[in-house]
């Protein structure tokens, strides 16, 4: 079977870019080890992982082109020329991901230098996708059918009045099936759609790209620094790199709750909004408001970015809540790219160790809102709400 792997060395998520930057500037030396996590289950058929390394393999010849380039210095004016030099002479070293097949389970890791191995998440998620449903021979819904279903989707969302993001890369069904939602969003979503998470197809649609930063950053920063500062040193270190620019902070790393105990005033009044990941989002809305209130800040001049598996009625259910409390915008990921009338996958690559400065290397921990999306061990998931007070 042909290999399948991107088109482009941008058919990435955004905020991938700007940890980048981010990490190459703060962090040069430090090594990471990313895991897959197969969360649904997924049986792989035999030859599978040799079809994925082929894949993987190919991405070695992607490089950044000199139309993606200007593209990215026309749009992102917060990105440092010096990082697209970097970029276009960066290349994804397929040596830095293994892929093992043992019967129908599949295990990839990454490892390496984090500014470099950063990248692979989102593609490889792609790739097994993808591959996932082409060695199953399952059929997916026609491109006029699919057009036909976005468009649906995307009129209600027009007459609801609500802003509409595209964040579905990482569990999309295919490459192709992204490119049909992106050029139907753009084509009827005037009224809602702003934009897309990933940068090739923000590029290929002319609109902007879309994103701040992952769980990642603030498990990094659990590493270098403890619990207690992963989200206070998160945050100063983006502010520090950023500025004002790229404002949403993402709260569910370690728990929504200790978040807001650390989202201290300069923060809330420095950061456009947050951005919603797991948990109840009516709830979330409610802790968010009242935060703001708290700190004398009008929620009205803030902004949730809901992203937590969302489909119109939750969108609906959400935006009747939040109106006239906060501005809000909905990051629509599965819904949009793997709605094609088959089971969409349930998986995801997440950091598992950190190597600071050539010590040693330490296990991560995510303590999301939804017990199930925890990531560590048992052990370091323990000491860490032992040491955050999380029952």
């Amino acid at each position: 079977m042909e290999t399948t792997f991107p088109k482009s060395i941008l058919d990435n998520d955004f905020y991938k870019f700007t940890m980048q930057h981010a990490v190459i500037k703060l962090f040069p030396k430090s090594q990471v080890c990313y895991g897959f996590i197969n969360r649904g289950k997924h049986d792989f058929p035999p030859g599978f992982g040799d079809l994925l390394r082929k894949s993987v393999d190919a991405m070695g010849d992607l490089r950044l082109t000199k139309e993606e380039k200007q593209y990215l210095s026309s749009h992102c004016s917060y990105l440092d020329p010096t990082y697209f030099d970097f970029l276009q002479g960066y290349n994804f070293d397929p040596s830095e991901v293994q892929i093992t097949q043992t019967g129908s389970e599949l295990k990839v890791t990454v490892e390496g230098y984090w500014y470099r191995t950063i990248l692979w998440e989102v593609p490889l998620m792609a790739l097994i996708s993808e591959l996932y449903y082409k060695t199953g021979h399952l059929l997916r819904s026609d491109d006029e059918t699919l057009r036909s279903l976005t468009k649906s989707k995307i009129d209600n969302y027009n007459k609801i009045g609500v802003s509409i993001l595209e964040f579905g890369t990482r569990r999309r069904h295919s490459y192709d099936v992204q490119a049909v939602v992106n050029e139907t969003l753009r084509e009827f979503g005037a009224e809602s759609f702003i934009g897309t998470s990933n940068v090739h197809f923000a590029m290929t649609n002319n609109i902007r790209p879309l994103g701040t930063h992952a769980h990642e950053w603030f498990m990094f920063h659990a590493a270098q620094y403890g619990f207690k500062m992963a989200n206070s040193m998160g945050l100063e270190h983006w502010t520090q790199v950023y500025g004002g620019d790229l404002g949403i902070a993402l709260t569910d790393t370690y728990t929504t709750a200790v978040f807001f105990e650390q989202f201290d005033k300069k923060y809330s009044k420095l950061f456009d909004g947050v951005r919603h990941d797991s948990g109840d989002p009516i709830e979330f809305a409610e802790t968010v408001i009242s935060h703001y209130v708290k700190m004398g800040i009008d929620p009205k001049s803030k902004v949730i970015v809901f992203s937590d598996s969302l489909n119109y009625e939750k969108v609906k259910n959400i935006t009747d809540f939040c109106k006239d409390k906060i501005k809000m915008s909905f990051g629509i990921g599965t819904n949009f790219t793997n709605d094609v009338g088959l089971r969409s996958m349930n998986m995801v690559i997440k950091l598992t160790e950190v190597k600071l400065n050539d010590t040693h290397w330490q296990g991560v921990v995510k303590l999301s809102d939804e017990k199930n999306k925890n990531t560590g061990t048992p052990e370091m998931i323990a000491l860490a709400k032992e040491v955050l007070g999380i029952k």
